[in-house]
């Protein structure tokens, strides 16, 4: 092994040592469990508030199909259980009771935003000081642009498939939904970094960050769907929560 290599060895040595140190001091691991506790709690709200909007315009089916784009993008063992509890939750709501549920519904997504946003400002080391209201309002704004883009991505398929010159691209379709929901995780999670922390590094340092967290995303998941599959019986450990 020439200088050259052995240099670069050691500085990529000391890069993430340096990040596993600053995660184990930040509570990178309590963090970890926050945002994904959180999220998953945030998305049963989502999916109802997003019922409550297709409801609104006479589609009240588009809120399944928008559970349909987001868990098709999940490991099947791991978004199985997770889709039928969420159809149990999808059911039809009308009158005050809808205007209602649909706020609540709202505000606890944005919950889901929230937790990001603390993870991030802990990994950046910056105090928000920023007011509460604006803070709520942005997480707030960041459901809503995902509640209108899944149920136009939603709406087109239903769409698609009404179609009858349209019938032959249906799996076409899905596909194609499959890839646009990938899409809009990546540009949430650019959006997230650089939108939702008090502050942050700039943009050249900001990137491998990011890359980072979609490939170790990706070899999680896939570790995990892997594990369900071979070694372990969630269903009986965990029961409901699996």
């Amino acid at each position: 092994m020439n200088g050259a290599e052995t240099s670069l060895l050691h500085r990529a040595w000391i890069v993430v040592s340096d990040a596993f140190g600053h995660f184990n001091a930040d509570d990178g691991w309590a963090m970890a469990s926050h945002v994904a506790l959180s999220a998953l709690m945030a998305l049963f709200p989502f999916l109802i508030f997003v019922a409550a909007v297709a409801g609104s315009i006479g589609e009240e089916g588009l809120a399944n199909r928008v559970a349909e784009m987001i868990f098709a993008a999940w490991p099947a063992e791991v978004a199985g259980p997770i889709a039928a509890e969420v159809k149990r939750v999808l059911v039809p709501v009308h009158g005050s009771l809808l205007t209602v549920s649909a706020v609540v519904a709202l505000y606890l997504a944005s919950n889901g935003v929230e937790a990001v946003r603390t993870a991030l400002n802990r990994a950046y080391r910056v105090v928000d000081r920023r007011s509460l209201v604006f803070r709520r309002a942005q997480s707030i704004v960041f459901v809503l642009i995902g509640t209108g883009g899944f149920v136009i991505l939603a709406g087109l398929g239903v769409l698609g498939a009404a179609i009858p010159a349209l019938v032959p691209f249906e799996t076409t379709f899905a596909y194609a939904g499959i890839i646009v929901t990938s899409v809009l995780v990546v540009v949430a999670l650019v959006v997230a970094h650089v939108v939702l922390p008090a502050g942050r590094p700039p943009w050249p340092k900001l990137w491998p960050g990011v890359v980072a967290t979609l490939v170790a995303w990706l070899i999680s998941a896939w570790v995990f769907a892997f594990y369900v599959r071979r070694f372990s019986n969630m269903a009986a450990t965990y029961a409901g929560l699996a």
